[in-house]
């Protein structure tokens, strides 16, 4: 049984000291610093994300391709096709931004922005700057990689954001009229293109815009568009046979791997994550909202074995996914090498995104687990605590020797660019980190989910009337979180509370009166039933070591650290270098630290010991095997978001544990 959402979005208010520091990053630092990057301004050296010659790595050039597409200046466009969608994440990062704290410079910033748009925009709604300028013949005409409806489906995302932090319609009328473009060119009538764009996203978009309207035709288009997706697997190559056949000139013509669109089936019958991975994850979903608001229990079946056999068997410790450079994809079950991994910031925070839908259709906390896991770790790893630094891949392993000599692992980088000439990542980081309470909370008709432990406060409705409630947390050996209910109805309010996985030893006490409350799948109940309550939650935050499944052959041997949500990881600053040598041997036990870069942070440390280079090796490459020289020796782990920050040197995420040489 799907339980239905409320329509109306609550409001959430994040009071939290450990966001909030990512929030005015994000207002004072990445805002200003992404719009002079997007304008060619600001002496920065963009990078490629992996060693290609034919990555563009001289300029952004964002803003003058738009320049060029409204006739307002000449020349050529500049960089990637898809690469619009960067000012629109910008776009949506301000509008979030504006939503927390009104901002009439930012405003007048975005609104000289939309006029832009305006000026670039065809008459008939279409808007993509590559194709307006250098290819206009080939409009619609090369989808496998034109990203032209991805472009949109971000535009669309920004005016939805726009126009709630400002009530201006202005920009969704620029959306609208590209969508009117979108629906006069693709469709099943005789004339029209039956196909998908190379690139998902305007499917998961435009159920957000139905969700934000109320307009069934967002929702019909959108499921139009995942139902065409792997009908005909030959839909890509037939286009560009056509394309030759009318004349059009079009460059070369490469092999499709339709495996790679998540073309190569229809949708409702791919049961796991294969392809390039963060089109599998905004394709699922959508998949999962589509679904919930049609009633379809076929793409939600289809998007859950999606979802399961990421978690399951594909995702990093870090809640990073991607396990190739090539394709950017996923490979196969348990394949998670840990030096040649992608865990791209951008699949991160799809399957975030794909995570929270599903929490909407299904009330489990496993959905939220895995929202906590990627946010707290491949997320925010992938800016440096300056906001103005950057990583495409979140790696779990570093050398920065091999990262300089193995062509194999040049997208692996040992400190984060400024810039990349695929800058995806960047402003998607600045659109989600200002929203971030807006997964803390689930607020369906029969119940309000508190989801994430972050100190805020969401104020809602039932039957009419308002209600508030409010979660506080208090974090050192042990966490204490306080939550408040405050409710005008007369109605009852149910209220699930996720009990983490790291939280042991949780005892609730509610109005003073310690409870034992009913538990279902992962949340644990409590009734308001009076206009107020005071709920009282105290845990033991463990430091657990964790190990892999025996078949992910990179970890056998091996534990990582986690304490609360965080992953750890040691950093040659802390404890020298060939980390590969250290093994953790016994206790570990948290230590309080203000650091100078790091700020106050959690740190760990651990009984270990390193294998000793003793001089039997001098000279010799391989030996008869003896067993190995060690010597005690503490190590020090830093939570893994934060490595990176503080010097160039080796990180690893997974260590040895002691036994792995009995």
């Amino acid at each position: 049984m799907i339980k239905p959402l409320l329509q109306q979005h609550p409001r959430v208010t994040v009071s939290d000291s450990f966001w909030l520091k990512y929030r005015q990053l994000v207002r004072e630092e990445m805002i200003p610093f992404q719009w002079d990057v997007l304008n060619d301004r600001g002496n920065i050296v963009i990078e490629s994300e992996r060693e290609d010659a034919t990555i563009p790595t001289e300029k952004s050039h964002v803003i003058e391709n738009f320049r060029i597409a409204a006739g307002q200046k000449e020349g050529h466009h500049y960089g990637w096709l898809f690469q619009d969608s960067d000012l629109y994440k910008w776009i949506e990062a301000a509008a979030n931004t504006i939503a927390l704290e009104k901002d009439e410079a930012l405003v007048a910033q975005v609104e000289e922005t939309i006029e832009l748009l305006e000026a670039a925009q065809d008459d008939d709604g279409y808007l993509s700057t590559y194709y307006q300028i250098d290819a206009p013949h080939l409009k619609f005409r090369r989808l496998f990689e034109s990203h032209e409806l991805y472009c949109i489906g971000h535009l669309i995302e920004a005016a939805i954001a726009y126009k709630e932090a400002t009530g201006s319609g202005r920009l969704l009328q620029i959306a609208d009229k590209a969508i009117d473009c979108i629906e006069a060119h693709f469709g099943k009538s005789e004339g029209k293109i039956d196909g998908s764009d190379g690139h998902q996203e305007i499917e998961l978009a435009l159920v957000r815009l139905y969700e934000s309207t109320g307009n069934r035709k967002y929702l019909d288009l959108s499921s139009y568009f995942l139902e065409v997706r792997g009908q005909n697997p030959h839909f890509f190559a037939e286009q560009l046979e056509e394309n030759d056949r009318l004349g059009l000139q079009q460059g070369p013509k490469p092999v499709i791997n339709t495996v790679y669109h998540q073309a190569h089936k229809p949708v409702i019958e791919q049961d796991s994550a294969r392809g390039h991975a963060v089109r599998l994850v905004y394709m699922a979903q959508a998949m999962a909202g589509a679904g919930r608001h049609k009633q379809d229990e076929k793409l939600i079946g289809a998007a859950k074995k999606i979802w399961e056999n990421i978690v399951q068997k594909r995702m990093y410790i870090t809640g990073g996914i991607g396990s190739t450079v090539r394709g950017e994809a996923f490979t196969y079950d348990y394949d998670l090498p840990n030096d040649l991994m992608y865990c791209e910031t951008c699949a991160a925070i799809g399957l975030l995104n794909f995570s929270n839908e599903l929490l909407k259709t299904e009330t489990d906390s496993q959905y939220a687990d895995i929202m906590e896991r990627t946010l707290y770790n491949s997320i925010i790893s992938g800016m440096a605590l300056d906001g103005k630094h950057f990583f495409y891949v979140n790696p779990l392993e570093v050398d920065p020797q091999a990262s300089a000599e193995n062509p194999d692992k040049s997208h692996v980088k040992a400190t984060r660019p400024s810039w990349f000439g695929c800058a995806c990542c960047p402003p998607n980081l600045a659109r989600t980190l200002p929203a971030v309470g807006g997964y803390a909370f689930t607020q369906k008709e029969d119940e309000v989910l508190l989801n994430l432990f972050i100190d805020s406060e969401l104020a809602g409705e039932q039957a009419g009337e308002p209600y508030t409630i409010r979660q506080k947390h208090t974090v050192s050996e042990t966490g204490q979180t306080v939550i408040a209910v405050e409710k005008a109805s007369s109605e009852q309010l149910r209220l699930g509370i996720r009990i983490p996985y790291w939280a042991e030893n949780p005892v609730l006490v509610v109005d003073g009166q310690e409870t034992v409350a009913e538990s279902s799948n992962g949340y644990t109940y409590v009734t308001v039933i009076s206009d107020s309550m005071a709920i009282e939650l105290t845990y033991t935050i463990a430091i657990n070591e964790i190990e892999a499944h025996p078949l992910v052959k990179a970890d056998k041997g091996k534990v990582a650290l986690q304490r609360g949500p965080f992953i750890y990881c040691l950093e040659e600053q802390d404890n020298g270098k060939q980390l590969h040598l250290l093994a953790l041997t016994g206790s570990v036990r948290p230590r309080f630290r203000s650091d100078k870069l790091l700020g106050d942070s959690v740190f760990l440390e651990a009984e270990g010991e390193l294998q000793v280079m003793e001089d039997g090796w001098q000279g010799k490459l391989y030996r008869v095997h003896q067993k190995p020289q060690t010597i005690p020796k503490m190590l020090t782990f830093i939570s893994y978001y934060n490595w990176g920050n503080r010097s160039l040197g080796e990180m690893q995420v997974w260590v040895d544990k002691e036994d792995k040489h009995v």
